[in-house]
């Protein structure tokens, strides 16, 4: 009898134990107002490259499209450090599939070389050796999703910006990103590895300090990486810049899942801004209620990638989710607008 007893007594104890976890308040991981999350319960339109499949991505012009279709869109680059250390937007470490540099690891270049070679963006060129790099002469320019080909003329600039060049893309830096767009929102991937990657990680935190009096670079960007040995610098970082905001690799996104789904979030303390997901990862939907609502609770923006179809776009605004990662901007506009009016 004593034993039963017992036993009720443990059992009632998980219970209660689990019933707290459910309802006490979470650690908010950001402070304050979150810039990430959604305003007026409708996702931000993040570009993609800056609509990668409209223009040549991580081009300073791609940008000045997406904000020719929402001056208030989010820009996501990927970045890379040249050898003379200037950050250049690329979503490769190479540039053998976006010009027509052969064997080029961007480490390797110089961005002074970029500039004087006048190096043209504009190529989509998928056939690549067993080492990554481009075995053909063959180049592909670059056509959008009607497959059409496009100039740096076919944009609507905002007034008092001129087109750099009339045919080509030029290389284009974070700095140039940054200056040009001083009130957007800029998600920053930094996709070098090892050594370099937390080079190009300093290289960074240093440009958006000097730039942060005049530009609000703190305010305003998101960093990101999915390699470990540069996320866990971004987090070290956070400790000197306590504004800084960033986002998880995978093994983050794989605690939070965990702890959502066991109820157990109330324990989660990581100080991240956002979580970028894909719909699904390993066969499990990551785009679930729970798992938007509770980051949600711990002021948390959810951002999905890369979402190109128009029912997708819809499941997503309708889960409430922040921003909805695009190559496709004009597509998510239309797609919002018309929400809108329903």
């Amino acid at each position: 009898m004593k034993k039963k007893h017992i036993k009720k007594q443990v059992l009632l104890g998980v219970i209660v134990a689990y019933a707290f976890m459910l309802v006490a308040p979470r650690v908010q991981s950001f402070k304050g107002i979150n810039p990430l999350r959604a305003i007026d319960e409708l996702p931000m339109i993040i570009s993609h490259g800056g609509g990668n499949l409209e223009f040549p991505d991580n081009t300073l012009e791609a940008y000045y499209h997406t904000y020719s279709i929402d001056p208030y869109a989010m820009l996501e680059t990927d970045i890379n450090l040249t050898k003379d250390d200037v950050l250049i937007l690329s979503h490769d470490r190479t540039l053998d599939r976006t010009t027509r540099l052969i064997d080029a690891t961007i480490r390797d270049v110089n961005f002074a070389d970029l500039v004087a070679d006048e190096v043209d963006f504009n190529y989509i060129n998928p056939t690549s050796g067993a080492n990554g790099f481009n075995t053909t002469s063959t180049w592909i320019p670059y056509r959008n999703y009607l497959n059409n080909t496009v100039t740096p003329l076919d944009i609507n600039y905002p007034e008092g910006i001129e087109p750099r060049h009339p045919t080509k893309f030029l290389v284009s830096t974070l700095e140039d990103l940054i200056t040009s767009f001083p009130n957007n929102l800029i998600n920053v991937e930094i996709k070098q590895t090892g050594e370099t990657g937390l080079i190009a990680l300093e290289k960074t935190i240093e440009l958006m300090e000097a730039l942060d009096e005049e530009y609000n670079t703190f305010e305003r960007i998101v960093l990101a990486s999915f390699h470990q040995e540069v996320y866990e610098s971004i987090i070290d970082y956070k400790s000197t810049y306590p504004q800084l905001m960033y986002s998880p690799e995978f093994n983050g996104v794989l605690k939070f899942y965990i702890m959502q789904l066991t109820g157990s979030s109330v324990f989660y303390l990581d100080t991240i801004s956002v979580l970028q997901l894909p719909t699904e990862q390993l066969g499990l939907s990551l785009t679930t209620q729970s798992l938007i609502s509770t980051a949600h609770k711990h002021n948390i923006a959810v951002h999905y990638w890369t979402i190109n179809d128009e029912a997708t776009m819809l499941e997503l605004i309708e889960k409430k989710v922040d921003g909805i990662m695009t190559d496709r901007p004009t597509l998510l506009k239309q797609v919002l607008d018309a929400y809108r009016t329903t």
